[in-house]
């Protein structure tokens, strides 16, 4: 039996320890799933690592993938890495001069793209990346050389005896990837990834799934991530089948078709999926819209191990009966879990999920952590809501004398590509990863993320507030899509609020009041007045410094492509602030002399 000491390894193990079926990985494309056997899978990869090799890729040459998650990405992951080359994945929605940046940096020879709309975003910048030798694009693209052709080329070249003495060539301490961190300010980091780095976190989550090889995932977060990335791999080495989502917008169909098992996501997803759940509710009339918010509200208090007692248990085991079995069919009707990372996730997500026996578990980690440090998990006691479960074995986690976290262990990275000095200011000399997190641990052992340490801020009274606690809570609204909390040196905290626009309407409809757009709605007094209705709500959760005494209301939503997010949905506050800085201005009266 093969040992799984590199990523590739996990080839060889799936064919010799999992039963044969065509789908190890599966996609759709114009309405149809292609599916891929591990025979088929190996042999392109193989193809692949042959066709890189008969253009000139040496080890550790870098070789880099633009394109959203699907079965190809996976292939040409192992086909890289087989090679003896470096994989440089590179996400879809980040802008033209990070493009360049990224590709020069790492001098990147070959780029794999998914088609058209990828290269339009690189064509222009092609002429000024010195190191690139070819484009090749997965569809038919004008001014790039085909895939299949490159895995043809694969084919008439194969040379299986010098691939062989390649990968034997390789350690598991050698480098696997560069992943390039999208940050919030100046250029992204290249953080240095070793095969042992991400096999060590796939090793210490295997035990995590309630299920085997007979299990399907559906994913649909960019594998360019080392959160889906490593999950993906996790996946293989358990034998279970892949399914990629076509896109977001698809993501409730998919579940339909596939029927998974497992899915791994960020919270504004399930939070999208709760507040549709809810608006669908809301058109319900009579007993069924009573029942309906009966069972909700039943949800919304779940504690585990019956710790509500035996009365709302049995009332708990109607209302899945009779409500939550149709959020189970809505699914799939086969959900077992869904993993969920990147952010912080409201606790009342994962407590109305799992009452309706579809357990929601939040982990947390960093790409420079291969990602897991710590997560929730079905041993006893190994879930807390509200934390980010227990850490991994193997891993070692300190809060320091300032309450940021502190991590080493064997997923810890290399370092940043090319950056020494970011490298020193991240590791201590002691061998300790700064993660810029504030937390602390429960008395069981589990995890508690409380805020960032650069976002944290004092107001001009000398109080602290961290902006990401309170900004989760006010997200339960389901008024509200995002948000961000000001007040630095200011006297109080502010917020600038982006609404859910859907359910704005909704709403609207409901209060008879007549819709015209986004950007008048949110100057109507009526619809001020019932934001700061819910602001007044989650204000009393806080105490009365970190309260939010003012609020503007945002008429367009906050997204990648606009700036606001980053291309793993966080906050990038300080665009925010710079974008709307006459806005922040009038909230706290600062004059532009």
């Amino acid at each position: 039996m093969t040992q799984v000491t590199r990523l590739f390894d996990l080839l060889p193990h799936y064919a010799e320890k999992y039963r044969i079926k065509d789908d190890v990985l599966a996609g759709k494309e114009n309405g149809i799933w292609t599916t891929y056997s591990i025979a088929e899978y190996r042999e392109m990869a193989d193809n692949i690592s042959y066709a890189l090799i008969n253009a000139g890729i040496v080890r550790g040459d870098m070789v880099a993938t633009i394109m959203p998650s699907r079965p190809e990405w996976n292939i040409i992951d192992m086909g890289i890495m087989q090679a003896g080359a470096i994989h440089v994945p590179i996400y879809p929605t980040i802008s033209e001069a990070d493009y360049k940046f990224i590709l020069n940096h790492a001098e990147v020879k070959i780029v794999f793209i998914s088609g058209k709309e990828i290269f339009r975003k690189i064509e222009h910048i092609l002429p000024e990346i010195k190191s690139m030798k070819a484009v090749y694009a997965v569809k038919e693209t004008a001014g790039t050389e085909k895939f299949l052709d490159f895995v043809e080329t694969g084919k008439k070249n194969s040379n299986p005896e010098l691939l062989k003495s390649i990968k034997a060539s390789i350690n598991e301490n050698d480098l696997a990837t560069v992943i390039y961190t999208s940050g919030t300010t100046g250029n992204p980091k290249g953080v240095m990834l070793t095969h042992a780095n991400l096999l060590s976190n796939v090793k210490a989550v295997v035990h995590i799934p309630p299920f085997g090889e007979e299990g399907k995932a559906l994913s649909y977060l960019p594998l360019c991530h080392v959160y889906e990335r490593m999950l993906n791999y996790m996946y293989q080495y358990l034998g279970i089948s892949v399914y990629y989502a076509e896109n977001v917008a698809s993501i409730a169909e998919n579940m339909r078709d596939v029927k998974p098992e497992i899915l791994s996501t960020v919270p504004r997803l399930l939070e999208k999926i709760y507040d549709k759940i809810v608006a669908n509710g809301r058109k319900l009339t009579g007993i069924k819209k009573f029942l309906f918010f009966w069972a909700l509200n039943l949800g919304l208090r779940y504690e585990l191990n019956g710790a509500n007692g035996w009365y709302y248990e049995a009332k708990l085991k109607l209302a899945n009966k009779i409500i939550f079995s149709k959020w189970r069919a809505a699914l799939g009707n086969k959900m077992q879990v869904i993993v969920s990372g990147g952010a912080a996730l409201q606790p009342r997500l994962a407590r109305v999920f799992s009452a309706a026996q579809i357990p929601v578990l939040e982990g947390y980690g960093l790409t420079e952590t291969s990602p897991v440090l710590s997560v929730n998990d079905f041993s006893p006691d190994g879930i807390c809501f509200g934390t980010v479960g227990k850490v991994l074995k193997g891993v070692e986690v300190m809060i320091a004398d300032d309450g940021e976290i502190l991590a080493k262990g064997p997923n810890l990275m290399l370092g940043y590509y090319k950056e020494p000095a970011l490298t020193a200011e991240a590791i201590d000399p002691e061998g300790w990863f700064h993660t810029g997190d504030i937390g602390r641990f429960e008395p069981a052992g589990h995890l508690r993320i409380t805020g960032r340490k650069k976002e944290i801020f004092k107001t001009s009274l000398g109080k602290y507030i961290s902006p990401e606690q309170l900004e989760n809570r006010f997200k339960e609204s389901s008024f509200i899509d995002a948000l961000i909390i000001i007040g630095e040196n200011q006297k109080y905290a502010a917020a600038l609020i982006v609404p859910d626009f859907n359910h704005l309407k909704n709403w609207c409809a409901i209060k008879e009041i007549p819709y015209t757009s986004d950007s008048e709605m949110v100057e109507l007094p009526r619809i001020k007045k019932r934001f700061q209705l819910e602001i007044d709500k989650y204000n009393k959760f806080f105490g009365a410094t970190e309260q939010v005494k003012r609020i503007e209301i945002l008429d367009k939503e906050w997204t990648v492509d606009s700036g606001e997010l980053t291309a793993s949905m966080k906050l990038r506050r300080r665009f925010i602030m710079q974008k709307y800085s006459d806005l922040i201005n009038k909230i706290f009266n600062i004059s532009e002399e």
